[in-house]
């Protein structure tokens, strides 16, 4: 429960900045600080490894929210799910701990949008997610990118995303809901 309330307050804090500062460059990297709390941690007292997935969400919320496109999304009955994720961790963040969650979009292909996550402490990295999210719409079916790009503005200079990123979607990915997808451990 304690992270919906938290992603609360990043929605209202992110709404307030966007209309005080307006829209953040979707190219930007998205900054916020944090606090390791006791909800936070696991038996070892630091952040629990499962725990730094939902706190990312935090910062997805707070770069949609000010670049502006949650919004656009909100209007036509869309929203994103991600597909796909993968973190590398480096160091424990401990309880108490601040950290800053830096969150930026890597790009995309026909079929998704990739962002990165780090949890940063003193400049240096200490976790790092990947998340290839699709967009969806409410009446069922998958968003063009020619039409989110339409609606939101595409945003210029936006990087190609990196060959390894294709290949870590393609290794992780299961096989569409149309399709079999049996438990079959031998």
């Amino acid at each position: 429960m304690n992270v919906l309330w938290r992603t609360l307050l990043v929605l209202f804090r992110a709404r307030l900045r966007l209309r005080r500062e307006g829209p953040l460059d979707p190219n930007a990297v998205g900054r916020m600080r944090l606090r390791v709390l006791p909800t936070d941690i696991d038996l070892l007292r630091h952040l629990n490894n499962g725990r730094y997935l939902s706190l990312f969400d935090l910062g997805r919320w707070d770069l949609l929210t000010r670049t502006g496109i949650a919004g656009a999304m909100t209007s036509h009955g869309w929203y994103a799910v991600v597909a796909a994720e993968t973190i590398t961790f480096r160091r424990s963040l401990e309880l108490w701990q601040r950290f800053e969650l830096e969150t930026r979009l890597l790009g995309h292909d026909d079929r998704a949008v990739y962002l990165e996550h780090r949890a940063v402490v003193d400049g240096e990295i200490f976790a790092r997610a990947i998340i290839r999210a699709r967009i969806l719409r409410r009446s069922g079916g998958t968003v063009p990118h020619e039409e989110l790009f339409a609606a939101v503005g595409r945003p210029e200079g936006v990087p190609d995303v990196e060959p390894w990123v294709h290949e870590w979607a393609a290794a992780s990915a299961l096989p569409s809901t149309k399709r079999p997808a049996p438990s079959d451990w031998r």
